[in-house]
């Protein structure tokens, strides 16, 4: 009976150890399992590499280069040849501000209407806002 009663307090004692074991990993883990699965050999995790200051320049030769071949391309299958400058700043403006795109948006629209109550044939919206945005860039 006595080696019964000193099992009971030996386990006892041992669950409660365990117990505020557990309790005290818990608190001082921290965020460590906010870090599992982020590692260096993660898939997605890591952030973008910094771009070199000088990559606008690089990319914008890069684009320049392409244009001036396909324009040699043209010409020599006897097409006529577009204008690199009007080309590259088209490819390189910035996008316009999606609430100016919605205002340009509601003009299209706006003038659609007017056209159909004349009787005309309607514009396709997007190849209007796009042609508008177009003379709206500062050139």
């Amino acid at each position: 009976m006595r080696m019964q009663g000193a099992f009971a307090i030996v386990l006892f004692v041992v669950v409660g150890v365990a117990a505020v074991a557990a309790i005290w990993a818990l608190v001082t883990s921290g965020g460590s399992y906010d870090q599992i699965g982020h590692g260096g050999l993660s898939i997605g995790d890591e952030a973008p590499p910094a771009a070199p200051a000088s990559s606008s320049a690089e990319r914008e030769a890069e684009i320049r280069q392409m244009l001036e071949a396909r324009n040699a391309r043209r010409a020599a299958r006897g097409e006529a040849v577009e204008d690199v400058d009007a080309q590259l700043r088209e490819l390189t403006a910035p996008a316009p501000d999606p609430e100016l795109r919605e205002e340009v948006r509601t003009l299209v629209e706006a003038r659609n209407a007017r056209r159909v109550a004349r009787g005309e044939e309607p514009l396709d919206v997007e190849t209007e806002i796009d042609r508008q945005l177009r003379e709206l860039r500062p050139q």
